[in-house]
């Protein structure tokens, strides 16, 4: 199954004077495939945190959508970060250029065409909005932070370069809460359950209530009959225990 993160990049994000709004897309825009995202994490505009970052996930065979910091201001660090983490140098794309010049004329120079310097050894991702690209490194591909701009970039990169990579997500899932409970009487009941079926997922969430109440929420996820048959096997233990569960 193919693995696939994101990382979104900006001071502004983790300072609070923006709200994100790529990491609910991407996992919308994922779904609509049928596919999931395994992980995903927010970063400031630091450039050596930018570079041990991309260095850890080009290690890895990871498909990765990064957000943020593609331009050409003095707080735009991605493009050299990738060419430092990927070990190459930064030159001016042909194809980039192209894009840019076709967009902007004699405009383009000497100050947006910077956006056409990219590592050695990318390729272009075509931007509808204002044909700035973005680019692809590897499994990386990198977008704006516009939304406007980075969606349609990212639903072109999950078209165009993976369409074979669909369906990929469980394909049933079953949620159920045990009333009046904690997860303590029922961790044996747990084990015994991720030892029977490895192959699902299974998260367990507690929750507390008002005036004390207690309840824990069940998820399971994989191969339909497996999971059919997976929350038998949990309700009944958890009726054997003595409790009760609602499904949702």
């Amino acid at each position: 199954m193919t693995s696939i993160g994101t990382i979104i990049i900006g001071d502004e994000l983790l300072s609070g004077k923006r709200q994100d709004s790529h990491f609910s897309h991407v996992v919308a825009a994922l779904a609509a495939r049928g596919l999931e995202l395994k992980w995903a994490r927010i970063i400031g505009d630091d450039p050596a945190l930018i570079v041990e970052t991309l260095r850890q996930t080009f290690a890895r065979d990871d498909i990765v959508f990064c957000f943020g910091g593609i331009g050409a201001t003095p707080d735009d660090y991605t493009r050299q970060c990738a060419a430092e983490a990927a070990g190459v140098a930064l030159y001016r794309h042909p194809d980039a250029v192209a894009e840019i010049e076709a967009r902007f004329g004699a405009e383009a120079y000497p100050r947006r065409i910077l956006m056409a310097d990219l590592p050695q050894g990318s390729r272009i991702v075509p931007n509808p909005f204002n044909r700035v690209p973005g680019f692809s490194l590897g499994r990386h591909h990198f977008l704006p932070g516009f939304p406007q701009m980075a969606w349609p970039m990212m639903d072109w990169v999950l078209d165009t370069l993976y369409p074979e990579i669909r369906n990929q997500a469980p394909e049933s899932e079953a949620i159920f809460t045990v009333q009046d409970a904690m997860e303590s009487p029922l961790l044996d009941l747990m084990n015994e359950f991720v030892q029977r079926y490895p192959d699902l997922r299974f998260s367990s969430l507690p929750h507390l209530g008002e005036e004390g109440e207690r309840k824990v929420e069940f998820g399971l996820r994989g191969e339909r009959q497996r999971v059919a048959e997976a929350a038998a096997f949990l309700k009944q233990g958890i009726a054997t225990l003595g409790f009760r569960w609602t499904e949702h």
